[in-house]
């Protein structure tokens, strides 16, 4: 079982960029799907980027695609989200969460990951 917390969340003015992480504890991470989904206030959760457990894919949605990257460093059971370009959309709790590789197979879909973070604050202003 891994557990997930979120980190590198806060306060930054439209058109700036943070780096979210999430560390993982356990001894099973390196076979984890990994990915970041967000919800804004009064919103559904929604998808925002996945990785394989070895890199060789990714997924984005649309509204983020050029702006973030999702990247993992197995030997630090680490998984970041690089964000640039940032706007007010962008404004909502990032959650990290994982899945056994082999069992994620529609990577966009909540209900796709077994684990959760607890999230991590983003906002942006104007």
């Amino acid at each position: 079982q891994v557990q997930l917390v979120e980190s590198g969340g806060g306060l930054v003015q439209a058109g700036g960029s943070l780096r979210l992480s999430c560390a993982a504890s356990g001894r099973s991470f390196s076979i984890y799907a990994m990915g970041w989904f967000r919800q804004a206030p009064g919103k559904e959760r929604e998808f925002v980027a996945a990785i394989r457990r070895n890199s060789y894919s990714t997924r984005y949605a649309d509204s983020v695609k050029g702006r973030f990257t999702i990247s993992r460093d197995n030997a630090k059971n680490t998984v970041y989200l690089q964000m640039n370009s940032l706007n007010s959309e962008d404004t909502a709790v990032y959650y990290c969460c994982g899945g056994r590789n082999i069992y994620v197979v529609v990577p966009t879909r909540r209900d796709a990951y077994d684990h959760w973070g607890r999230g991590t604050q983003v906002t942006v202003s104007p």
